[in-house]
């Protein structure tokens, strides 16, 4: 099998070779390319039998057309999410969709809570303070997460190593998700949405977005969260309407906002470093509160993330060859 690799950095050329000779995968070539998938590069997969492609790829209709016409049928997603695709479209062409639903979900944990403490702690403020010779205390304080409450918006792989790591730290846990995560009922109690969000201290977002989630953070629910809460992001940029975040920060009611992912966010946003985007975008303007952590997506970039998205990307491109059905497979409907 030939497969097209879009949208590759150096770490994910090194993580997929590394596996392919580590496996033996030897009935699978990779080939390369920068340029992300959508429909003006969708026609360098001509003479692949596969294409590999990301969360912010564009593959749409009019990508999912010319792949067709290319000959691809099979689409790899080295990522849990697929939003992007559009599904009726490859379920017409009869392109088979598989997808990575689960890498490093403690990887993500990790990061979130890491973005929990550096806003609490205002650890950017003080790195910042002391490389300017200054020792002082001023604009540092925090709260303990010790006894304190956290709310866990979705409660998948992700989400239930984020519950973990709030019960390590002391902390009551307390979860929103349609289903409920049999393997966390004995320290997680599952309340309604408006509850967690009156309740909770610290608010971490685990959920995929769909049409039931898309802005689930607004101006509304945010006016029912806490005063000096902690809100934190690493699932999608869409689950939070930017516009009225902003409105919340301006209104005093975050003591911290930490964020891997925004609404704005294509794979270039931050690489590129556009002096046009930057300055007239809403990620730029939350950049400017002194209350707000952003990074640059990455919340999965460990080297056990990587080569876990490697092997399973592998094997599923290994059981479409083999006829296999999988777990894996992306179902529409």
């Amino acid at each position: 099998m030939k497969i097209l690799f879009y949208d590759t950095k150096s770490y994910d050329k090194e993580s997929f070779e590394d596996t392919l000779k580590a496996k033996g995968f030897t009935d699978i070539t990779i080939e390369y390319t920068k340029s992300d998938l959508d429909p003006r590069t969708a026609a360098l997969a001509e003479g692949f039998d596969a294409v590999c492609a990301f969360v912010s790829s564009d593959i749409g209709t009019q990508t999912l057309d010319i792949l067709h016409e290319k000959g691809i049928s099979l689409l790899l997603m080295r990522c849990a999410g697929f939003n992007n695709i559009d599904l009726d479209t490859a379920t017409k062409y009869g392109i088979r969709i598989m997808r990575v639903p689960g890498y490093s979900p403690e990887a993500v944990a990790e990061h979130a809570m890491a973005l929990a403490l550096a806003s609490n702690r205002r650890l950017y403020k003080a790195y910042n303070k002391v490389r300017e010779n200054d020792f002082s205390l001023s604009g540092l304080m925090g709260f303990n997460f010790y006894e304190k409450t956290a709310g866990i918006i979705g409660t998948g792989k992700i989400g239930a190593a984020m519950c973990r790591i709030c019960r390590g730290f002391g902390m009551k846990v307390i979860a929103y998700d349609v289903y409920q995560n049999e393997s966390l009922k004995d320290f997680v109690e599952y309340v309604p949405l408006e509850k967690l969000l009156s309740d909770s201290d610290v608010i971490s977002l685990h959920c995929p977005l769909m049409d039931s989630t898309y802005h689930i953070i607004n101006i509304d629910t945010i006016r029912q969260m806490k005063d000096g809460v902690i809100l934190v992001n690493t699932s999608r940029g869409a689950l939070v309407k930017t516009d009225d975040l902003i409105e919340g920060i301006r209104m005093h009611k975050f003591a911290g906002v930490g964020l891997d992912v925004y609404e704005e966010e294509t794979n270039n946003v931050f690489e590129d470093r556009s002096d046009e985007i930057l300055e007239h975008s809403t990620t730029a303007r939350l950049l400017s509160f002194p209350n707000v952590m952003i990074t640059s997506h990455q919340g999965f970039f460990t080297r056990e993330a990587l080569g876990a998205i490697a092997e399973t990307t592998l094997q599923n491109a290994l059981d479409y060859m083999a006829g296999k059905e999988s777990p894996n497979d992306v179902k529409n409907g």
